[in-house]
């Protein structure tokens, strides 16, 4: 069974997110690509009916998909590739991209287009790096040129500060705001107590200027309370980040243990609790931490029990599903089904709608392409890259 917790949360100095795609991607996306599905289907849901068509499938392990001015999709591969679909082709491998450690969880994790990509061409990503005490995450900016080929000019602009040889919770996604500064997640890499350290980046959503340099807005700056990158702390193991473009507030979706999934509205300086408080439990069925609230630690938006094993998080702000204005999508692995939670006026959670289970495999990424519709892509060996869109009513 599903929980939420209704809290209201405090307005976050995070501005609006501006870099609308042209109109062309728009066009593109909702003419050419269907054109060159190889498959589609038709589901019913609470708001009527949706086809889902597979653009491409073949992709190892896609991890993260973005649309391109021109309306062509780009998509990261976890082994460490990054692949252009384009008119239903898929490219070759994109070369010069750095090292990239295929390590238990982590690999090539999320791409993000810069604001300014029709003008400057650069990306960034996040990703796995071998270093020598073992794996941590990275991000790297880098161009792509102009054939699609290769990147050049990669530059790593972060690392974080602790290495180890644990495979798992590595995050990553990366939401860009308005001036261009990268906010993205780090877990905890497989120790909780790390989440509470303020100066480790593990379990931490972090904040970094375009350049790796520290943003004045960070709330340890100084450095003397904490790293200055880090934004929050308390994160289990944060895969999905989005800004509101409606009102500007981060949003984030993070894994739980055995339940305890968690939606959260992260603020500077503020601690998300884990592994201190938590709405699941061990896998091993032992309790976690000093229960589920404690003072000075924050309450989630939302959660799951049983867990969801959530991947990306979108909120919905289209034409094309007008009855889905301001409800947020959730990507989730374990149950493989997009999740969609209603939100009131405040912005409370108020209800969930599971679509798709066990149709597609695991969902791992989904975003709002800019003519509305969803893209979706899969994490499996054979992964796909799909694409909602509605049923037009008789």
């Amino acid at each position: 069974m599903w929980h939420w917790a209704k809290i209201k949360p405090s307005e976050i100095p995070v501005t609006l997110l501006s870099a609308a795609l042209p109109l062309a991607a728009a066009l593109f996306l909702s003419a050419a690509l269907p054109a060159a599905a190889q498959e589609a289907r038709e589901f019913q849901t609470q708001t009527g009916t949706v086809l889902v068509e597979t653009l491409a499938h073949g992709l190892q392990h896609p991890w993260a998909v973005e649309v391109l001015p021109d309306g062509a999709l780009i998509v990261t591969e976890r082994p460490g590739r990054l692949r252009i679909l384009r008119d239903g082709k898929l490219s070759s491998a994109v070369e010069g991209l750095p090292d990239v450690a295929e390590h238990g969880q982590g690999g090539l994790l999320d791409v993000a287009l810069d604001p300014q990509f029709s003008a400057n061409r650069t990306l960034y990503l996040t990703f796995a790096a071998r270093g020598d005490d073992g794996y941590g995450t990275a991000l790297a900016r880098a161009t792509l040129s102009d054939d699609e080929r290769r990147l050049t000019d990669v530059k790593e602009i972060f690392r974080m500060n602790r290495f180890t040889r644990a495979g798992q919770h590595f995050g990553s996604r990366i939401a860009i705001d308005r001036d261009g500064s990268l906010f993205f997640g780090i877990g905890d890499r497989g120790d909780g107590e790390r989440a509470q350290d303020p100066r480790d980046h593990a379990g931490a959503l972090l904040h970094i200027n375009a350049d790796g340099s520290v943003p004045s807005s960070n709330p340890y700056r100084g450095g003397t309370e904490g790293l200055p990158e880090i934004w929050s702390k308390g994160h289990r193991n944060p895969q999905g980040l989005t800004f509101d473009t409606a009102d500007g507030k981060l949003l984030t979706v993070e894994h739980g243990a055995r339940g305890g999934d968690e939606v959260n509205n992260p603020q500077p300086g503020k601690n998300y609790g884990w592994p201190v408080i938590t709405y699941g439990k061990d896998y091993s069925g032992a309790e976690i931490g000093e229960g589920t609230a404690k003072e000075g630690l924050e309450q989630p938006l939302y959660y799951w029990d049983p867990s969801i094993a959530p991947g990306a998080l979108a909120v919905y702000r289209g034409t094309m599903f007008p009855e889905w204005n301001g409800d947020l999508l959730v990507a989730a692995l374990k149950y493989q089904l997009l999740a969609r939670l209603e939100r009131d006026d405040t912005g409370a959670i108020t209800s969930e709608e599971r679509l798709f289970d066990g149709e597609f495999g695991r969902i791992r990424d989904v975003i709002v392409a800019p003519d509305g519709a969803l893209l979706m892509v899969t994490d499996e060996q054979n992964g796909a890259v799909l694409r909602v869109s509605k049923v037009p009513t008789q």
